[in-house]
């Protein structure tokens, strides 16, 4: 179940998937028409960003890549916690890179 807050004219202004927020706010379903136009709108108020912070993370990936390849810095260098996010990134990507070479809707079979 999903929480809302609506405006005075009862349009939701605020959501929560989990958690009442305190007065005011009213349970729905997860489902519910409203909730999900919220969502909705809310996702594509912030598209350009996400789109822009997906670009710029992938010239982060690639400088801190080139900057390895380069010895100007280590990849011990960064915090353990940053090492398993690059390590999960190049990961994600070599498993996507691999995805796009097979074609499911190709029927081939190997004996």
């Amino acid at each position: 179940m999903a929480y809302v807050f609506k405006n005075a004219q009862g349009s939701v202004v605020a959501a929560s998937a989990s958690e009442n927020l305190g007065e005011g706010w009213e349970q729905v379903e997860d489902h519910a028409k409203e909730y999900l136009e919220f969502l909705e709108n809310a996702l594509a108020e912030g598209a350009p960003f996400r789109e822009s912070d997906i670009q710029l993370a992938r010239v982060l990936e690639d400088l801190i890549s080139m900057l390895i390849d380069r010895n100007l810095i280590r990849f011990t260098d960064f915090p353990p916690a940053a090492q398993k996010r690059l390590n999960d990134r190049q990961s994600m990507r070599k498993k996507n890179q691999l995805a796009k070479l097979v074609d499911d809707s190709l029927d081939i079979r190997f004996s």
